[in-house]
C-alpha cells in the first residue's frame, strides 16, 4: 500500500489513545490520513500519540471525543469542520467494561450495565449522528465500528459486554442501510487482542484463549488496524458487513 492513499483525507478516531485506537491511528497516519485522536479522559496521552504520529500534508490533532456527551460531539464535529472542512472515515473505537463472571447476576449492577449501553451502543450512535453532514460532503464516507468477536460466541468480560456488541453489529447493518450509498458503516470484530491491557491479565488464562483459537495466538492490535486500512483503501465496495479479525475462533 502506498504510504499517501489516504492523503488529504481526515479520520476521527474515538478512544484513540487505547489499546486498538493507538494502532488504529498510526495506520490511518501512515496511509497518509490526517488523524484526529479522539479522547475522554485520556488527554495527555492522546496529545503524545498525536505529536509522535507520521507527518501529512494536514496536521493531527488530540481532540476531546467524549462519547457519552452529545453535545461535545456536536462541537467535536464543528471544530473539526473548522480545521478541515471534512471528515472522510469515522473509527468508533471507544468502549468500556469490567470483568463479570456471566453467572455473577448480583455483580453485574444497573450502573456498569448502564455505562457498558452508553458507551458501546449510544456512544455510537451518536457519533454518526454528530459527524453525518461531514461523512456525507464528498459521498465517500466511511463509519468503522470497533466491534467483538464476544457478539458472536456470547464470551466475554461479561454478558452486558457481550450485547452491547451484538447491540453495535446490529447498528451496524441498519446504520449502512439508512446512509447508504454515500456513506459505508462496516464493523470489525477482533478476537481476544493482546493489548497492554489484556498482556496484564492472568497468563494462564491468556494461554488458554489463544490455546482456543485455530491460528494459536492472541491478535494482534496491529491486524486490527490493518482491517481499518482496508476498509478504508481497499474494501471499497463493502458495506454493513461484519469482518472478523479472530484467528477462526468461532471455529471450535
Amino acid at each position: 500500500m502506498s504510504r499517501l492513499e489516504l492523503e488529504g483525507r481526515v479520520a476521527v478516531v474515538t478512544g484513540g489513545a487505547g489499546g486498538l485506537g493507538t494502532p488504529i491511528c498510526r495506520a490511518l497516519a501512515a496511509a497518509g490520513a490526517a488523524v484526529v485522536v479522539g479522547y475522554n479522559s485520556s488527554c495527555e496521552a492522546a496529545e503524545r500519540l498525536a505529536a509522535k504520529l507520521p507527518r501529512v500534508e494536514l496536521a493531527h490533532a488530540a481532540l476531546a471525543a467524549p462519547v457519552t456527551d452529545s453535545q461535545a460531539l456536536d462541537e467535536l464535529a464543528a471544530e473539526v469542520e473548522s480545521r478541515y472542512g471534512r471528515c472522510d472515515v469515522l473509527v468508533n473505537c471507544a468502549g468500556t467494561t469490567r470483568f463479570v463472571a456471566h453467572a455473577d447476576l448480583q455483580g453485574l449492577d444497573d450502573e456498569l450495565i448502564d455505562r457498558i449501553m452508553a458507551t458501546n451502543v449510544r456512544g455510537p450512535i451518536a457519533c454518526v449522528r454528530a459527524f453525518r453532514s461531514l461523512l456525507d460532503r464528498n459521498g465517500n464516507g466511511l463509519v468503522v465500528n470497533i466491534s467483538s468477536i464476544a457478539a458472536r460466541t456470547a464470551m466475554g468480560s461479561n454478558i452486558a459486554y457481550c450485547a452491547s456488541k451484538a447491540a453495535m453489529d446490529n447498528l451496524t447493518q441498519s446504520l449502512a442501510r439508512a446512509l447508504a450509498p454515500r456513506i459505508r458503516v462496516v464493523s470489525v470484530a477482533p478476537g481476544l487482542a493482546d493489548t497492554e491491557f489484556v498482556s496484564g491479565l492472568d497468563r494462564t488464562w491468556r494461554d488458554e484463549q489463544a490455546a482456543r483459537t485455530p491460528l494459536g495466538r492472541l491478535a494482534e492490535p496491529e491486524e486490527v488496524a490493518n482491517a481499518v486500512i482496508a476498509l478504508a483503501t481497499t474494501l471499497t465496495f463493502t458495506t454493513g458487513a461484519v469482518i472478523p479479525v479472530d484467528g477462526g475462533r468461532p471455529l471450535i
